[in-house]
This record gives structure tokens, sequence and C-alpha cells, in this order.
């Protein structure tokens, strides 16, 4: 009997483990604009392939020259970029410190240079490390600070 309950015990633990961690996962609308997706060009500065999602770091000039410093996630995890072909080497290669890329971006909540980067496309439109073909964006190249919160 004491074995009985020690087991089931540990089953309700188990279950109790699993689902608080799968529960724990953040959505990407929670935290980022998604309904106000904007595009704009920026230069790599770097790019991290990491669980759980890859992270890059990246600066674009808004219309009067200056230069602002971005660090946004991307969107896929490895495992989903994998799949589509995009492992880590080739897209560490296609995204070089000095690239400049079209990013399309979903800016944090919370506001600032922050941001979940949806598609990247190279200098000739082809996407690079993702697979967001019909993605729509306000281009909001050159604008300072991007689309924030509250705009």
């Amino acid at each position: 009997m004491r074995n009985h309950v020690t087991k089931s015990l540990g089953l309700v633990a188990a279950l109790l483990l699993i689902s608080a961690s799968a529960w724990a996962h953040h959505g990407t609308a929670l935290s980022y604009d998604t309904t106000h997706v904007w595009s704009t060009w920026a230069t790599v500065v770097e790019f991290n392939y990491i669980n759980p999602h890859p992270s890059m770091t990246f600066d674009r000039t808004d219309r009067d020259g200056k230069v602002e410093r971005w660090v946004a996630e991307g969107s896929n995890n490895p495992s989903q970029l994998a799949r589509a072909g995009w492992t880590k080497s080739r897209s560490v290669e296609a995204m070089k410190p000095g690239t400049k890329v079209k990013l399309y971006v979903a800016t944090a909540r919370a506001g600032g240079f922050l941001g979940v980067v949806l598609k990247i496309e190279n200098e000739k439109g082809e996407s690079l490390v993702g697979e967001r073909e019909n993605l729509t964006a306000i281009d909001m190249d050159g604008v300072p600070g991007g689309f924030q919160p509250g705009k």
C-alpha cells in the first residue's frame, strides 16, 4: 500500500512539474506588439544561434543619421530553423557581423530598442534565418525608434 501511494505521489509531482514548465513559456504576442510589425534596414552587430530563441544585436540609422543599437530575439527556435534548412552553420554564415539585412520587427511592449525579429531578408530580398514568407510590415526605415508602443 505504501509503495502504491509513493508511486502515485511521484506521478502527480512529475505531472505538475511538466505542466508548470509548459505554462511558463512566454508567448510572443504577450511580450511584443505583433499587431504593428515594421521593417527597417539594419547592420548585424552580433547573431547568436541559441536556445530557446536565437538572438541578435543590430544597428539602424534614423533620418538624422543617429545610430540606434537594438537587441532582439528571433521568433523561431533553433529546432524550427533547422527543420526549415537553417542550421547553425548556415545561419551564422548568413548573419555575419557587418551584414546588411532588412528586418521585420515587433517592438517590445515595454518599449525601448528591444524587439522580436519575425523575418530577415538579405539585400537581394531573399529570406534569411526564417520561414515566414507572407509577412507584411509598415516601412519604418529611418524613423527614430521604429514603431514604439503608444505611437
